[in-house]
């Protein structure tokens, strides 16, 4: 049974890969975050704090466990403040990839790294694995930096690239779109929602289970891993409106010109999902069949 060491536990995707391992088992999972541990359930699994930005304490970390896989779900993620914090989003974004890196060739340890859909300057997706990145954001800069330090490397890696990923742990310290739409609409808010980006959003349960096949797998070289529905971020908030039966009036549809973020944004991604779902056997769900994933879970929660 291979042993496998997750970074950025905690977070959504983190909760989700150990949900999966402590529910089907298959591997020895050490899960590894800042801080406390976030998981409700602590058997069935080890917990190691790892401060990712500690070079020596990830290589103790790591030599002590001798995982035969990494999966490197840490990230700043944020994509207007790694714009506006720039040294920090490098230090999460690169310098910890390249920590890994250099740990991962020492103890020959396979590395499955997450990347983004925010690599691509939107100007014609949905993309595949080979298409040209240009990115319009610091943040896509960053993971596209971290991509060609693997691709570099003479290590084992595989790279998955995701979009909007979506889905409810029990301690959610963040929020995602479905989830703020949800509350939103439901505490009868108006929402401004831009009309003029499209997005193939991902069930975090599909992306947990594709990082699980790809050290299965033994993956090489880059994975697209998303849903497979791609949508407007307007028709992204309608579908779940339609979904739990609130008020669509309450969408307003405005161009992301209006919105003066600090990150520009790519116009349309998307992926082609082919390569994934022939290689590692990935099969996502409907956005729809997501939502239900997520309402299930709600009702579980009582909410």
């Amino acid at each position: 049974m291979k042993t496998v060491l997750v970074t950025g536990s905690n977070g959504l995707l983190g909760q989700k890969i150990t949900e999966q391992v402590v529910n089907q088992g298959g591997v020895k999972l050490i899960a590894t975050a800042k801080g406390d541990n976030r998981y409700p359930v602590d058997t069935g699994y080890v917990y190691a704090t790892m401060d990712i930005l500690n070079p020596k304490e990830v290589r103790e970390v790591i030599a002590l466990y001798k995982p035969d896989a990494i999966i490197h779900t840490a990230a700043m993620t944020n994509v207007d403040t790694c714009e506006t914090e720039k040294e920090l989003a490098y230090q999460l974004n690169v310098e910890a990839v390249q920590t890994l890196i250099e740990v991962c060739g020492e103890f020959d340890i396979q590395l499955v790294h997450l990347s983004t859909d925010f690599i691509f300057d939107g100007a014609n997706g949905p993309y595949d694995e080979e298409a040209e990145p240009n990115p319009l954001s610091y943040y896509g800069q960053t993971k596209l930096e971290a991509e060609e330090l693997l691709k570099k490397s003479n290590i084992r890696w595989a790279i998955l690239r995701t979009i909007i990923v979506y889905g409810i742990v029990s301690d959610m310290s963040r929020s995602n779109i479905v989830l703020w739409a949800k509350g939103a609409l439901e505490k009868g808010s108006p929402l401004n929602i831009v009309n003029d980006q499209w997005r193939m959003p991902t069930l975090a349960e599909d992306l947990a289970a594709c990082c699980l096949l790809a050290v299965e797998h033994e993956a090489q070289g880059v994975f697209n891993v998303s849903g497979k529905d791609m949508m407007s971020i307007s028709e992204l908030v309608a579908r779940v409106a339609d979904f739990w039966g609130l008020d669509k009036s309450l969408i307003n549809e405005i161009s992301a010109a209006t919105l003066n973020q600090a990150a520009k944004r790519p116009v349309r991604t998307g992926f082609i999902l082919d390569k994934a779902m022939t290689q590692l056997q990935y099969q996502p769900h409907s956005f729809e069949e997501g939502l239900a994933i997520v309402d299930e879970q709600l009702k579980a929660r009582g909410r």
